[in-house]
Parts: C-alpha cells; structure tokens; sequence
C-alpha cells in the first residue's frame, strides 16, 4: 500500500471499531496528510519509515513555525497511525512511540463573566428574521450554556432525546460515550417553546411529502441539522448586537464559561470532569485558576487578621 492507503485504512478502522467522529477523522487526514507529503518528497513510504525520520518531520515543523499544539496533535496522530500499522502486522516496530512531543505552554480558555453570557442570551432571544428563528437562537443559546456541551453535541442532538420536559438530557460524547447533564429552568422553558415550532414545520414537511428530521435542529443542508459553521457565525452576530467583544465569543468560549462560573460557585472538578465529559480529570484542571482565586477571596475575607 503507498501512504495514503495507509491514512485511509486508518481512517476508516478508526471510525468503526472507535466511534471516532467526523471531525477527529478529519482533524487525522489532514495532519497524516501533511507527514504524508513530507515522506513523498523524500521518496519514501510509511511502511520504511525510521524514528529519525519522524524526529527529522518534527523538526521541519518546528522550523515552518507551527505553534506547539499544532506539532503535539500532528505527532499524536502519526503515533496512532504507526500503533495501528503495528497491531495490523503491516510493520514489526513502531518508530514514533518513544518520541517526546513539544511541551504545551500552559494557557488559561478564554471565558466570559455572567453579565457577557446574560448580554449573549438577551440578543439570542431578539435577533432572528422571525419568531421561529428567535425561538430557536435563544434555545441554542440556553442548551449551550446551562450545559457545557461541544458545539457538535449540540447541533447533532437528537430530538427524540429531548421529549417529555426532561430534567436531564442524554448527551452523546466524544468516542461513544454517554452522559447525562442536568438542564436549568430557563433551559427547559426555551427546550419546550422551540419543539413547538420545530414540531409544527415538521408536521407540515410530512403533509407535504417531504422527509422529517431526526435531529433538534434540523436543516435543510446536506448533514441535515444545523451545522457548526452557521452556528459560529450565529454566536457572533449575537456577541456584536449584545456588545460583548466579538473576539472572545465562541461556542467553546460557552462550554469554558459553563465550567468556569460553577467552579467560581462551589463545584468540584470531578463533578465539572463528568458534566464536560472530560476522559480525564487533568484536562478540566485547566479551570484550576478560578479556584485559587476563590481560596485566595476565602482567606482575605475570613482569616482573623484580615483587617491587618
């Protein structure tokens, strides 16, 4: 098999025997893609690549000026192509598994204080051609924030998961894997005015021959349900009429408020772990900064010698 057989046999073992979504098999094609290229202009193939020659790739990228991460996700994934080349029997050895990746610098996700997100979610509820569109931006909007979802978990929710005014909704993660988060009040009230209408459009796509939708969002574009590029843009439109800086409202910047804002009112991390569906508890450590900052407003405010 030439390289990019190799790339496309992982791809697709990756998407059956490990749910991996859309998006990661997209994000390992265009990084194995990219080694792939490299190793061609050398006249060489996967199956006859050494360490060096990996340790070799990391440096050229190194010297293209890519940031850290992007280097630490582009040798992750040639690690997994060469176990999976390695378990497959296509070779003896696995020439990245000793290689170290670029330490990451530590940064604090970018967030929002609560008067931001109520601005985002007042401007969710007025902006939209129509009362259909306002219902459903302000449902968005609430989902998102009451429960820490990824956007693709959101636009991707299936309707059936959402019947019945549920307290709690079944969120299908990363890898498979199942949670269940709880949804506020306010939450519930925009769940329930936005399946009014979708129910309704639906019931009159069916009288008109056309399919229904499985999903909360439904769309008429090829993936069937609101994608994550138009919610994006959505989520932006929103920052500019809620006057909140447009630079730092994203999806993300949502789910990293969601965690942000319970840590800062009592939570524990492995509460926020499970509710964000972190695989593990270091990588909900990042909001660490919000609970020393909490401890630190503890001590000032209760410790006996705080007056002096």
């Amino acid at each position: 098999m030439n390289n990019l057989q190799w790339i496309s046999t992982f791809l697709e073992a990756q998407a059956a025997e490990l749910g991996a979504s859309n998006n990661t098999q997209l994000a390992y094609a265009r990084d194995l893609k990219g080694f792939a290229e490299w190793t061609d202009a050398r006249e060489q193939t996967f199956a006859e690549t050494a360490r060096e020659d990996v340790e070799d790739y990391m440096v050229y990228c190194d010297a293209q000026g890519l940031a850290k991460s992007t280097r630490a996700r582009r040798l992750s994934a040639i690690k997994q192509l060469f176990r999976f080349a390695f378990e497959e029997g296509w070779r003896e050895t696995n020439p990245a598994i000793q290689i170290k990746g670029p330490g990451l610098d530590k940064r604090l996700p970018k967030t929002l204080d609560i008067s931001e997100v109520d601005r985002l979610i007042d401007a969710a509820r007025n902006s939209g051609r129509n009362a259909q569109e306002r219902t459903r931006n302000i449902c968005l909007m609430e989902l998102l924030y009451a429960t820490g979802m990824r956007v693709s978990e959101l636009v991707t929710l299936p309707v059936s998961s959402t019947r019945g005014d549920p307290r709690m909704l079944l969120i299908l993660g990363k890898g498979g894997k199942e949670r269940m988060v709880p949804l506020s009040p306010s939450a519930r009230t925009a769940l329930a005015d936005w399946l009014k209408i979708r129910d309704a459009v639906e019931e009159d796509n069916l009288r008109n021959g056309k399919s229904g939708s499985k999903f909360l969002f439904p769309s008429r574009g090829k993936l069937g349900h609101l994608t994550r590029h138009r919610f994006y843009a959505l989520i932006k439109e929103f920052a500019v009429s809620g006057g909140v800086d447009a630079s730092k409202v994203t999806p993300h910047t949502l789910r990293h408020a969601f965690a942000t804002h319970l840590l800062a009112n009592g939570a524990d991390l492995r509460s926020i772990q499970t509710l964000l569906g972190h695989a593990d508890v270091a990588t909900t450590e990042i909001y660490t900064h919000v609970l020393d900052e909490r401890l630190k407003e503890l001590v000032l405010e209760n410790h006996p010698l705080r007056k002096k």
